[in-house]
């Protein structure tokens, strides 16, 4: 028997994830997605053997020996996957002739900056330092046995007794005032493109870390695979999803959330509703705005978020086998910058996907370009659908001549072409303002990690939020972890054991 039945609105890693631990808890849950497919923004598309990847670089704790590696085997990622880890994170290749390199390992690291600017040695000492800082951080896991458990909690409250006002400093710190006391103009350049610049240097350190000790591994096959695996893992704890069936309202009687009327007309009850859907839509539109109160607004009035993007996948007749292999792509100075809806562009980063053969066929690359963008241009600019096709092929066609620079005689070589804009983004996974992961830390909000965000609104009753807009510095293992937060509150508030199972 059953207990109360739950409907979850978003089959994203959030909403699968929230659905997986609500079945291993003996819930009664459907999930409804408006897209037809799982994963949201973790997905992938296909076009003409190419596979354009839309999300997946690295992923934190793809190393059996961390704690997390447990949360990928409950969810059903982990297994069969093949992880690989990258010697290096980002290369930047500066317009005096050096190349930077962000390795993944400190130490090569620290001797590659050493000679890239030995004027910075001191700046130097400390990034390595600080990223060597967060190599033992392993967080304790209710999963742990006993002893291990202890020993987390020892190893972590000896680290926040010694180092934890310099954790502090560092997460209210941006990566542009982080290496503003580098002297090297170039390197500092560089640096600011390794990472969003106003975005929490300590993010930065943790990945770096990460990569560091192989915990931060790219999965072979990308993210479509990813998402298939959740989706598996929940269909056979006995889950139900409903794709193309977008929610439209959520059903209040009396202050209590009771179930869900969908864009066709249809309306389904249930004795919980889950939103693992966009936060502004769902609580200003789902919800009509009437249960945010201040506290609720203020991230949607002030916060920053992660800026939308435009999308650029390129389907290449090239091997790139000789190219460096990279977490993150290869940054170059345009010698003649261009102008990208209305941004104009000095600098472009291209994504080789030349680490997984099954990302095109024999002899030939899939690339990926990704570009920070306006969401109010391309809203304007939307209006006209003829205007925002031809801004498309123009992108296409500017970023088929920068590239162009680094990679003569590409322009001929090129079978795919395929952009997306903010405005693809919030077609497809509804996010607001076509943001591809939500919050973004900074020092305005960084008090949101020690102390979280709600997954609840005030003076609404058997209604709960998860994933990235209630869990700010987005990412899939926090969308993991907040749909399990979710479902452990649950169990709590109806005074019954949580459980979990790997696979």
């Amino acid at each position: 028997m059953k207990d109360k039945s739950v409907i979850i609105i978003g089959a994203g890693f959030a909403g699968l994830s929230a659905g997986i631990y609500a079945q291993m808890n003996n819930y009664s849950s459907e999930i409804y997605e408006m897209h037809n497919l799982p994963g949201g923004l973790c997905t992938s598309w296909n076009r003409k053997g190419y596979t354009i990847d839309g999300c997946i670089h690295w992923l934190v704790g793809s190393s059996p020996k961390s704690g997390m590696y447990r949360l990928w085997q409950e969810v059903g990622v982990a297994k069969g996957r093949k992880f690989i880890n990258l010697e290096e994170f980002k290369r930047y290749e500066c317009p005096d002739g050096r190349t930077l390199i962000i390795y993944s390992d400190i130490d090569r690291l620290k001797n590659h900056l050493l000679e890239f600017s030995p004027q910075d040695e001191d700046a130097i000492e400390d990034f390595c330092r600080d990223i060597r800082m967060f190599t033992s951080f392993d967080q304790p896991s209710d999963t742990d046995p006993l002893v291990k458990k202890m020993q987390k909690n020892i190893k972590l409250g000896l680290m926040m007794t010694f180092r934890g006002n310099k954790m502090k400093k560092l997460l209210r710190t941006t990566a542009r005032e982080y290496f503003s006391r580098f002297k090297d103009p170039v390197l500092r350049e560089a640096l600011e493109e390794v990472w969003v610049p106003d975005f929490s240097i300590m993010f930065m350190l943790f990945t770096l870390a990460w990569l560091h000790e192989k915990n931060a591994g790219y999965p072979l096959g990308g993210s479509l695979p990813m998402s298939r695996a959740l989706e598996k893992r929940y269909t056979e704890l006995g889950g139900k999803i409903h794709y193309r069936k977008k929610a439209e309202k959520i059903i209040v009687e009396q202050d209590k959330a009771v179930g869900v009327l969908f864009s066709d007309g249809s309306k389904k009850y249930s004795d919980v509703v889950i939103s693992a859907a966009d936060g502004y839509s769902t609580i200003f539109n789902m919800l009509e705005g009437k249960y945010a109160d201040e506290k609720t607004k203020q991230p949607y009035e002030s916060w920053k978020i992660f800026p939308p993007l435009v999308y650029v996948g390129i389907g290449v007749n090239r091997s790139f086998e000789q190219e460096p292999k990279t977490v993150s792509g290869i940054c170059y100075k345009l010698n003649n910058p261009i102008e990208i809806a209305g941004v104009e562009i000095n600098n472009l980063t291209v994504h080789p996907f030349n680490m997984d053969p099954t990302m095109a066929p024999d002899g030939k690359t899939s690339l990926v370009v990704m570009l920070p963008s306006g969401y109010q241009y391309w809203k304007k600019v939307g209006e006209d659908r003829a205007e925002y096709e031809k801004e498309k092929d123009q992108i296409a066609a500017k970023i088929i001549g920068a590239l162009e620079q680094r990679y003569p005689g590409i322009t001929s070589q090129v079978e795919v072409l395929d952009v997306a804009t903010p405005l693809t983004f919030e077609r497809y996974t509804g996010n607001w303002q076509g943001s591809f992961e939500g919050w973004l830390i900074t020092p305005e909000n960084s008090y949101t990690l020690m102390k979280r965000m709600s997954q609840t609104l005030p003076g609404l009753q058997n209604f709960y939020m998860c994933g990235q807009w209630v869990e700010p510095g987005g990412g899939l293992p926090t969308s993991v972890m907040s749909g399990r937060r979710l479902v452990k509150t649950l169990c709590r508030e109806d005074k019954k054991k949580f459980n979990t199972s790997i696979v």
